[in-house]
């Protein structure tokens, strides 16, 4: 499951928007491990959003997950890899005050040894995208 740095919660309480890294591979295609994003938190949720949370297990670690639907109790959050599981499914709907922010952008570092023209080319442009809310997430989620 993605684990956030947490610099991004010290920033919270000056800024409505913080840094955080990705860690896991739980948000794969859409974000991978060593992903850097910006986090505008207290910003308004709908479903298919990315949203950053707090476990409801254990709440000094901070997750990233897509928000499926409302249902009763909170938020039902996703993984965007069914396959690495820590989502709701594993502990059920997650309380609004758990839900820290919306992701709002995704940044990919450089990887190291990238030296040639065209490597650099490509890099550049997927680097850095603005991270846009699924709509087929709760779709997905009455298939299952």
């Amino acid at each position: 499951m993605p684990e956030l740095s947490q610099e991004s919660e010290r920033d919270r309480a000056v800024l409505p928007f913080g840094g955080a890294e990705v860690t896991g591979p739980s948000m794969v295609p859409t974000l991978r491990h060593g992903d850097r994003l910006v986090v505008h938190y207290g910003a308004r949720l709908r479903a298919g959003d990315v949203v950053v949370l707090r476990h409801p297990f254990q709440q000094d670690l901070l997750v990233v997950k897509r928000a499926a639907e409302r249902r009763e109790g909170g938020w039902w959050v996703l993984g965007d890899n069914p396959y690495a599981g820590g989502d709701s499914t594993d502990y059920g709907a997650v309380p609004d005050e758990l839900v820290l922010g919306k992701v709002r952008f995704r940044y990919r570092p450089r990887p190291e040894g990238q030296r040639s023209l065209f490597a650099l080319v490509r890099w550049l442009l997927v680097a850095a995208r603005p991270v846009l809310a699924d709509r087929s997430a709760s779709r997905r989620l009455r298939a299952r």
